[in-house]
């Protein structure tokens, strides 16, 4: 226990040293960027980055039934915070009036991200450090890029490597439970950008000097926009007497779940005649074991439902590029039986909206993601 005691103090103290390094240059706040970048400007304000503790109402539940005191989500969700060792250990909260606070996972952070230090509970965003009184660098991957009044610009290879391990790789709770996974250790950051920043037309700046005609989207698409996450999942139906065989394939470079709060499943109807014959469940898609994907931990052998205290985890997932064949025994089929087959997404899966008090939201609302339809 000692040792324990101790690997997590050192933890802490790295964490904060490496906090220290950084220099206190004036912070350029979301909204300074939009004068010459106003479209990736608005394409950022409407992607998940701009969402942390003050408009992200899930999140802000989760972290305040964690602790009302500290809020160490700051490391990822409020990563530009000016008193952050402060907000992490306790010793302050978040403050609406706070620009480097609301800001959430800003502009001015991504683009100043000197490398990525690898440990164990989670991985650090080292930032570079920036003179006092001089404009600042901002990183990225354009090349031949231009310089303006408020920054010079910087080409650095870790943009196309390891920039999004900092946040997106793993994180494991005070217990070394594993409690969020979506990156594997060798994985680069240009497979992210591919899917998740697709070139779309037109330049990075507002004045376009280099005459560019695409630029990467800053909208970071993800499960929350209704055309992306059809694509992230293959389903293929066959049938055969009294049998359905559900063929799932994962297109991601990541596991199918990776956030403990959501749940997805499957909903499969079969009707004859205008009439549901059969279906998976009945009313809950918790009774389909093998169609329900979701983590659940417990705390001492009692099941919890955030996992921050969390002393044991398992999840039902499909990893990423796996192939998996659901088996199901049904009703007799016949001639002109359809089969559908739905997929959906529970962004807060019923057990957590019920702990953090947002039952009859939205986020408990199934949004489907594919729908697949067999007719025999």
């Amino acid at each position: 226990m000692k040792q324990i005691a101790f690997f997590r103090l050192s933890f802490l103290f790295l964490f904060l040293f490496l906090l220290s390094l950084q220099a206190k240059d004036k912070y350029r706040d979301n909204h300074s960027c939009q004068e010459c970048h106003e479209k990736i400007y608005e394409e950022y304000q409407s992607s998940y980055h701009s969402h942390g503790y003050f408009n992200d109402t899930l999140h802000r539940k989760i972290a305040d039934k964690v602790s009302l005191k500290k809020y160490d989500c700051a490391t990822c969700h409020m990563p530009m915070a000016d008193n952050l060792k402060d907000i992490v250990t306790g010793k302050a909260r978040p403050d609406k009036n706070n620009k480097t606070h609301t800001d959430a996972v800003s502009c001015y952070f991504c683009h100043t991200i000197a490398y990525v230090k690898k440990a164990h509970r989670f991985n650090i965003n080292v930032k570079a450090k920036q003179a006092a009184n001089y404009k600042p660098s901002l990183y990225g991957r354009l090349e031949n890029s231009d310089h303006n009044d408020k920054h010079s610009s910087v080409n650095n290879p870790i943009y196309a490597q390891k920039v999004c391990m900092g946040c997106h790789s793993h994180k494991l709770n005070e217990n070394n439970v594993t409690i969020f996974h979506a990156m594997q250790e060798g994985q680069n950051s240009e497979n992210c950008i591919k899917c998740h920043m697709p070139e779309i037309e037109g330049g990075a700046d507002k004045i376009n000097k280099r005459a560019r005609i695409h630029h990467a989207s800053h909208k970071f698409l993800g499960i929350h926009d209704t055309v992306f996450r059809k694509k992230g999942v293959d389903i293929n139906v066959s049938a055969d007497g009294d049998s359905l065989h559900i063929t799932m394939y994962n297109k991601m470079a990541h596991p199918l779940i990776i956030q403990s709060a959501r749940a997805k499943y499957l909903k499969i109807e079969i009707v004859r005649e205008g009439k549901v014959i059969w279906k998976n469940y009945q009313t809950d898609p918790r009774e389909d074991k093998q169609g329900y994907f979701a983590a659940s931990f417990t705390k001492d052998g009692k099941p919890i439902v955030i996992p921050y205290h969390s002393t044991a985890g398992k999840i039902h997932n499909l990893a990423a590029k796996e192939n998996k064949i659901l088996h199901y025994k049904t009703v007799q089929l016949k001639k002109e039986d359809t089969v559908t087959v739905s997929f959906y997404v529970q962004f807060a899966k019923t057990d957590c909206a019920k702990a953090v008090n947002l039952e009859g939201t939205d986020l408990m609302k199934p949004m489907l993601i594919k729908k697949v339809t067999l007719k025999l």
